[in-house]
């Protein structure tokens, strides 16, 4: 099923995600960008069932848009709502951030934080 069935293209995009990521990965945190890597690597993963992209594309999709319930420029706790909703989905298509899932995030991760 594609995300254009589900609604969602408009509030999620590749370039939006990488976009948002990239600049903002050293101010939201570790913790916030490897939730929303663990999703994105899940999404591209043809085994993860249409049911759990849309519950990964619609968290994704809140994470990249700009108009959050705290701003996400709030210093300290502007991405408390992102990661809150990061971890709702990662708690509820678990089954499908898989070890591959997590080894892309983790190298992401070294890449952009070190160790």
């Amino acid at each position: 099923m594609s995300k254009e069935k589900y609604g969602v293209e408009k509030e999620y995009s590749d370039n939006g995600f990488w976009d948002k990521v990239i600049t903002f990965a050293k101010i939201a945190g570790r913790e916030v960008i490897e939730k929303a890597l663990w999703l994105y690597f899940a999404a591209q993963n043809p085994q993860t069932p249409a049911w759990a992209k849309t519950v990964i594309y619609g968290a994704l999709g809140y994470f990249i848009f700009p108009v959050d319930a705290i701003p996400d420029l709030a210093p300290m706790v502007g991405y408390a709502d992102d990661l809150g909703v990061l971890a709702a989905a990662v708690a509820t298509i678990a089954l499908y951030i898989t070890g591959d899932v997590k080894a892309l995030a983790a190298k992401k991760l070294k890449d952009w934080f070190g160790e």
